[in-house]
């Protein structure tokens, strides 16, 4: 007789600083930018770089955007007793939420034999091999993971690879494990984008143009074969296409470029300006890059990026939140890991 596994879902995403302070900006900065993956610059060459240049400039002002976004207090959306669990990095606790949501809406589909749902993060705790660890005492014998980057990367989903070859190599038995390349037009996923983008407009009313921002990553990775630039085509022709756009209605370009390389084009800041030319006054922005609201969403693009636009003699620019928790992008989770299980 058929038996199936204990299954085990972790939702993973890159990671957050501990603190909002230099300190705790460091020790991230120091895991996250020695990743090879993350910029490919023979070691040699890019650790004094980083740990004597990059780390002493960014950190003060990297720690100074965080404590704009923190969450320092509770909000409507914690439960009575969640405590600290809704305090602290946006990310942490977006993805405590998500968690949560999943586990009851696969357990309304399964009931007892629901996998169980858990987050990791590629870049420090709880991290990948650890949480895989503690699951295998459990009795765990497979794992799904579910990155939460919708468009592949090399530099995101790419390191999840690497962390668990690298965790394989280490055991003589090896776990069971599915990794979920990637869902950048998955229907579910498409139809959270669209309800997200139609809430905004009924509550705040659509402006002149929709602007599309996803993460950028270097030219170069791009040329070597990197199929982030397409995935993330795809999923702006999807939602602009669910949304009935015309071509002159909505634009994508990419953000978060650092130093001095070409990065994927067009630039969002870039394009705020020329909406400014072209006489566009008004603008949503959303990112489907991201799918739980962090620094570069909260800080970049609701604070940064608006006062470029502002400044620049726009007149009205609405950041349109990330899906989050919601029911459909939960609903869409649920259906990806249903296809694994099934």
């Amino acid at each position: 007789m058929f038996v199936m596994k204990k299954t085990a879902v972790i939702l993973v995403n890159l990671g957050t600083p501990e603190t909002p302070t230099p300190k705790g900006i460091s020790d991230f900065l120091k895991l996250f930018l020695s990743d090879c993956r993350v910029v490919e610059i023979p070691r040699l060459i890019w650790w004094p770089i980083l740990r004597l240049i990059v780390i002493p400039l960014r950190a003060k002002k990297v720690a100074k955007a965080y404590q704009e976004i923190w969450w320092e207090s509770c909000n409507s959306k914690c439960d009575k007793d969640s405590g600290s669990k809704c305090k602290g990095s946006p990310i942490r606790v977006i993805t405590a939420r998500q968690v949560k949501a999943l586990q009851e809406e696969l357990s309304i589909n399964s009931g007892a034999k629901a996998p169980l749902v858990v987050n990791a993060v590629t870049y420090g705790e709880p991290s990948i091999s650890n949480v895989i660890g503690d699951l295998k005492t459990k009795k765990i014998e497979h794992f799904i993971i579910l990155p939460m980057y919708p468009q592949y990367s090399g530099s995101t989903t790419g390191a999840i690879y690497d962390q668990i070859s690298s965790m394989n190599q280490k055991s003589r038995n090896v776990p069971d494990v599915t990794i979920i390349k990637s869902y950048s037009t998955h229907t579910g996923y498409i139809d959270s984008l669209e309800k997200s983008v139609k809430s905004h407009w009924k509550k705040y009313g659509k402006k002149e143009k929709l602007l599309m921002s996803f993460h950028g990553i270097p030219q170069e990775y791009s040329d070597k074969g990197d199929p982030y630039g397409e995935h993330c085509r795809s999923t702006a022709n999807a939602l602009a296409g669910r949304l009935n756009l015309k071509e002159t209605d909505w634009s994508m370009g990419f953000q978060s470029r650092f130093g001095p390389k070409k990065w994927l084009q067009p630039y969002i800041d870039d394009q705020l300006l020329d909406c400014i030319k072209d006489g566009v006054k008004s603008v949503d922005i959303i990112s489907p890059a991201f799918t739980a609201d962090c620094l570069e969403t909260l800080e970049e693009l609701n604070i940064g990026y608006r006062e470029l636009f502002t400044e620049a003699g726009g007149k009205d620019y609405s950041y349109i939140p990330c899906v989050n928790d919601s029911s459909l992008f939960i609903s869409a989770l649920a259906d990806i890991i249903n296809q694994r299980l099934h």
